[in-house]
C-alpha cells in the first residue's frame, strides 16, 4: 500500500489573531503524532510549547519528536523535501504564512509541488475577534479575503460581550467557507488531519468521532471550537456523474471530506479514495482487496451544515445497476484523479 500523503496546512491571519497560538495547541495536542511546523523567522515566531532538543542547520528537532524549520517562499519546496525524507515520518506540516508570501501564493506554491508525500491540507485564516471591525475598516481587502480561506477561525470570542454579531458578520463576509469561533485557538487537531488513532484503521470504514475524541486534556474550561463530523455509507456504487455534480456544487460549511467512493462502471471499478479540502479535490484510484466489501464510505467534516441535507443529496447519488452506466459518465469525476 502506497504510503499516505502528508497534509500541508497553511495558517494565516493579522499580527496578534493567534496563528502562533494555534501552532502551540497543535504541539501540544499531537496524540503521538508527528508535526512539522514551517515559519519565516525563529526570531518573530514563539512555538513555545516544546523546548528545543537540538537544532541541524534551518531545522529544530522539539522534545515530542516534531520539527521546526525557518525558510522564506522561495525555499519551500526544499523544506518540503527536507521534511518528507526517509525518517521524518511526520504527520502534519503547518506553514505560518505571514511574512513569507500572500496566503494565495503560498496555496499555489503546495499545489505545484512536484514532491509526491504531500498534499494540500487547507488554508485557515486566523481571525481576531476583538478587531476584526476594526481591521476591516482599515484594510477593507481584509474581509474580501475569507471567501479564499478553507477555513476561518474566529479567534478570542470570549473577550467580545456581543460574540454572535461578529460571528455573523464574518460568516456573511466569508460565504461558503466555514467560520469556527475559538478561544485561544483551541480547535481539535481531527479537523485538520487524521490522527493516530484514526491512521491505525487505515482502511476500514470510517467511524463516527466521540465525545472522548474532541476532548483535551490541557485546554482550561473551554471547549474545542465546535465542528460538526458525520458518516455517509453506501453499501454499493455512486454514479459517477450525480457524484461529480455534488462536488462541484458542495454545501456552504463543507470543510473536509475522505473516505472510499466506488463506481463500479465498466472499466472503473477500482476503489477512489477521495481527499478534499475546501474546492481542492482529489481522487486515487486503488486495487481492492481481494474480500474487501465494494462500497462508498466518506466521512464530512464541517459547521453549519445541516447533515440531513447532506445525506439526502449523496444519497441521491447511489446506483443499484452500475454496469448498465455508460462509462463516458466517469468523464466529471476522472479531472480529479491520479494514478
Amino acid at each position: 500500500m502506497a504510503k499516505q500523503r502528508i497534509p500541508v496546512v497553511l495558517v494565516a491571519g493579522f499580527l496578534g489573531s493567534g496563528k502562533t497560538t494555534l501552532l502551540n495547541h497543535l504541539l501540544n495536542n499531537t496524540r503521538g503524532t508527528r508535526i512539522g511546523v514551517v515559519v519565516n523567522d525563529f526570531g518573530s515566531v514563539n512555538v513555545d510549547a516544546m523546548s528545543v532538543a537540538g537544532m541541524v542547520g534551518s531545522m529544530m528537532s522539539l522534545e515530542n519528536g516534531c520539527l521546526c524549520c525557518s525558510v522564506d517562499a522561495s525555499g519551500l519546496d526544499a523544506v518540503f523535501d527536507k521534511l518528507t525524507r526517509p525518517g521524518t515520518d511526520l504527520d502534519l506540516i503547518v506553514v505560518e504564512a505571514s511574512g513569507l508570501a500572500e496566503p494565495r501564493g503560498l496555496v499555489r506554491l503546495v499545489l505545484a509541488s512536484g514532491n509526491p508525500r504531500i498534499e494540500y491540507g487547507g488554508l485557515i485564516e486566523v481571525v481576531d475577534a476583538v478587531e476584526f471591525e476594526a481591521t476591516a475598516r482599515k484594510h477593507p481587502e481584509f474581509a474580501t479575503q475569507l471567501p479564499l480561506a478553507d477555513l476561518v477561525l474566529l479567534n478570542k470570542v470570549d473577550r467580545l460581550p456581543d460574540a454572535e454579531h461578529v460571528l455573523e458578520t464574518v460568516r456573511a463576509h466569508a460565504g461558503a467557507t466555514p467560520v469556527l469561533p475559538t478561544v485561544n485557538a483551541a480547535i481539535d487537531p481531527e479537523l485538520l488531519f487524521d490522527t493516530g488513532g484514526v491512521r491505525k484503521h487505515e482502511g476500514t470504514a470510517p467511524r463516527q468521532l466521540s465525545f472522548d475524541d474532541l476532548r483535551e486534556d490541557d485546554c482550561g474550561e473551554h471547549a474545542h471550537a465546535a465542528y460538526q463530523s458525520l458518516v455517509f455509507s453506501v453499501d454499493g456504487a455512486v454514479h459517477p456523474r450525480r457524484f461529480a455534480e455534488f462536488l462541484e456544487n458542495r454545501p456552504p460549511g463543507l470543510y473536509r471530506m475522505k473516505g472510499t467512493v466506488y463506481f463500479g462502471v465498466t472499466g472503473y471499478r477500482d476503489r477512489y479514495l477521495l481527499h478534499t479540502v475546501g474546492g481542492y479535490v482529489r481522487l486515487t484510484a486503488r486495487r481492492w482487496d481481494a474480500s474487501a466489501r465494494r462500497a462508498t464510505e466518506l466521512v464530512l467534516i464541517g459547521a453549519g451544515i445541516d447533515a440531513d441535507e447532506l445525506r439526502e443529496r449523496l444519497g441521491s447519488c447511489e446506483e443499484t445497476e452500475p454496469e448498465d452506466v455508460d462509462p463516458q459518465n466517469m468523464l466529471p469525476v476522472l479531472r480529479y484523479a491520479e494514478s
